[in-house]
């Protein structure tokens, strides 16, 4: 790689320009080849009488999109760390030069890129919406290896520090620019000329930047005792929520308090100790598949010229159907949003309306902006203008004879190119494509809840769908910001059939006694990211009661599968779980949990007063769960264990740091799994029988991945 395949220098009047354009890819991406470029091009900048001081900005929609994370790929301790020390000293001598170095960012600046930046003598940002600022490294299992443990903490405070790197959540431009992180915040299109005008000020005055932080911040963080408390608090909290998963977590919070306990140096000592000793741990290793599984999942298996849908008919502006219309006009999609009853549309509006206003009060909207994006939500009570429609989505009751009765009533509109969705999660798509005219067009496109905060979208195919049609709804759903995986129809497609027999063990443990916090308490120890009670709880016992039905269809021909009938009996004496705030536990009156619900045991056999081991009740909620996951495979629910892994970590959140449940079979080792489901079959009977493909592959030493 040579320098102007990624860089451009240009000089005016003493200040360099430092124009970040990587030719060989499609993003400003970090690798070693590009540290070795940038410590020529600092010494460059350091050795040039002419310059006084320079500005780093990319050319490209973004600053920079973080480190090439194929680079992760070692073999054994000492294969990165090279690379590693390379970036640390040449940031070192960036932030310790004589000459001012101005960051001016415009768009995603992530991981390396923040990095970079906090190395810089300044940061000067555009205003844009979609100028953003993260340390992600946490969620592919790393934590920032380029300094980032160090400077972000004294720019910006010791708990704001923490509150990102260990959420790795994203930072846009106004937030950044309160809590300290960038000093400057201009319009795009003055962006080159605000890092100018800063850096020649800095050439005048090179005053220190002292961290924002309010006074009882200061009394926390300005002495060893109050950091001591934080350090102690944060550790108590991030174990609380990670149950001790991810390696990287407390191995950033260790980085940053060396830091601060033995000086810098240690601090950055310990983040090279660290991410090496990260980088060949299996957390890692999984989270790092997850995120290629995901980017390689948003291109079209089916066709990349796929017709582009520019208008939804979307049918039912209830809670469902809100949030697919919310989704849909967030990314420049018109929607016409019908319903029987004018409230419930109105009502529609204002949730989406909610979620702009939140968008405008953190400032990564304008209230113009806004208004466009509410403008582009049509409520009505007719099928006006559907016919314009290039594909309508219906989310009304799960009741098979009016979901034909709207297919019926959409075909005779006249379209002959309109695709047919239901959301339904349920329902056979196949008998309702078998009911239209037109079966090649109909499809199922389950989205789940809350629409605009869960990742996943299952487009269901049945034997007719046409693949025009398939590869529509996937270039939809990849536009609407969702990881999307096609699925052959079947009782409870792929997520809810694999999650049907977890909550039905669970329910079973329940009936021989098991306390519903005992099995909720082990599942999150395991990693699950709500116990399984809870979960049933949240989502609404009359949904899990409905879904009981899809859970027999899949297992009533199979050996001693028992049903448990408990939450059907709680749904037929009224209990909704959250939504009424009677479900397995109490509720206050604002819906906020409190004990278990020991009147719920009456819907049981047993009373909650067995003990279980935990990893006995985590083995036996799991195995069912691979099992199930396996049998999809087998019989071609799904057609790869990527789409099995994506589907099960993004639609119930299946043990993240595992990568899924592929990957998961694979590190505990397909013959330990195997052995482990015979030995539950032993014991508990043949429900635990492992899947012929696993047991074939348990025979043969293969892997899924």
């Amino acid at each position: 790689m040579r320098i102007e395949d990624v860089i451009k220098i240009e000089k005016n009047d003493g200040i360099a320009t430092i124009w970040l354009d990587h030719q060989l890819e499609k993003t400003n991406i970090v690798s070693p080849a590009l540290i070795e470029i940038f410590e020529t091009v600092f010494n460059t900048i350091a050795s040039d009488n002419e310059i006084k001081a320079a500005v780093l900005i990319s050319r490209k929609k973004d600053f920079i999109a973080g480190a090439d994370i194929k680079s992760f790929a070692i073999e054994k301790p000492g294969d990165f760390l090279p690379y590693q020390q390379k970036g640390h000293a040449s940031l070192e001598k960036l932030e310790g030069g004589k000459k001012p170095i101005v960051a001016a960012v415009h768009g995603g600046c992530f991981g390396l890129g923040t990095e970079l930046a906090l190395a810089c003598h300044a940061i000067v940002a555009s205003n844009d919406s979609s100028t953003v600022f993260a340390l992600p490294e946490v969620k592919i299992g790393l934590l920032p290896g380029g300094g980032g443990t160090q400077r972000l903490p004294r720019r910006v405070g010791i708990q704001a520090a923490l509150d990102m790197m260990l959420t790795g959540k994203n930072i846009y431009a106004y937030r950044a620019r309160k809590m300290g992180l960038v000093d400057v915040l201009t319009d795009k299109n003055k962006l080159h000329q605000a890092a100018v005008i800063t850096a020649k000020k800095l050439l005048k005055n090179p005053s220190k930047k002292q961290p924002k932080k309010s006074l009882v911040n200061k009394l926390l963080e300005n002495n060893p005792l109050g950091r001591s408390v934080l350090f102690s608090q944060a550790r108590k909290m991030a174990n609380k929520q990670s149950q001790g998963n991810y390696p990287a977590v407390p191995a950033i919070i260790e980085c940053v308090e060396r830091g601060f306990k033995n000086g810098i140096a240690d601090g950055y000592a310990a983040e090279l100790e660290h991410f090496e000793k990260l980088m060949l741990t299996p957390e890692s290793d999984a989270l790092r598949g997850l995120f290629f599984q995901m980017t390689d999942n948003k291109k079209n298996p089916i066709d990349n010229n796929a017709m582009k849908i520019q208008r939804l008919g979307m049918i039912g502006a209830g809670f469902m159907g809100a949030g697919i219309a919310e989704v849909s006009v967030n990314k420049g999609i018109d929607v016409l949003l019908k319903d029987i009853n004018q409230e419930t549309i109105q009502e529609a509006r204002r949730s989406i309306w909610k979620g702009l206003k939140k968008k405008i009060r953190y400032k990564t909207l304008s209230k113009t902006a806004a208004e466009t994006v509410i403008g582009r939500v049509h409520g009505q009570l007719d099928y006006d203008h559907f016919d314009t429609a290039d594909l309508v989505i219906e989310a009304v009751l799960e009741k098979m004879d009016l979901k034909k009765q709207i297919i019926k009533e959409v075909e005779s509109l006249g379209n002959d190119n309109l695709i047919f969705a239901s959301n339904t999660s349920s329902l056979s798509v196949t008998e309702m494509a078998n009911s239209a005219n037109k079966p090649d067009q109909v499809v199922g496109m389950h989205y789940f809840s809350p629409v605009p905060k869960m990742p996943l979208l299952e487009i269901v195919k049945t034997p007719q769908t046409a693949d025009w049609v398939l590869a529509a709804c996937y270039d939809f759903g990849v536009r609407q910001g969702k990881t999307c995986i096609i699925v052959n129809d079947g009782p409870g497609f792929y997520v809810n059939r694999i999650l049907a027999p977890y909550l039905n063990e669970c329910l079973l443990m329940i009936e021989e006694g098991v306390p519903f916090d005992a099995i909720d308490k082990a599942l999150l120890k395991k990693g699950f990211p709500v116990g399984p009670i809870t979960l049933m709880d949240q989502v609404g016992l009359d949904i899990v009661a409905h879904s009981t039905s899809s859970s027999e269809a899949v297992v009533k021909d199979r050996d001693g599968f028992e049903i448990s009938k408990g939450v059907v009996k709680m749904y037929e004496a009224g209990r909704r779980g959250r939504k009424n705030k009677q479900g397995f536990y109490q509720y206050s009156d604002k819906g906020k949990r409190k004990g278990v619900d020991s009147s719920a045991y009456q819907y049981f056999k047993g009373d909650g007063n067995k003990s279980l081991p935990a990893s006995e009740i985590q083995d036996r909620a799991l195995m069912l769960m691979l099992n199930e996951a396996v049998i999809c495979l087998e019989n071609d629910i799904i057609s790869k264990p990527t789409d099995g892994d994506l589907g099960a970590v993004f639609g119930i959140g299946f043990l993240p740091f595992s990568g899924g449940p592929f990957r998961y079979i694979d590190h505990v080792g397909v013959k330990n799994i195997y052995d482990t489901m015979q030995r539950l079959t032993e014991t508990y009977g043949p429900r635990f029988q492992p899947a012929k493909m696993l047991k074939d592959m348990a025979e043969n030493g293969k892997t899924f991945h």
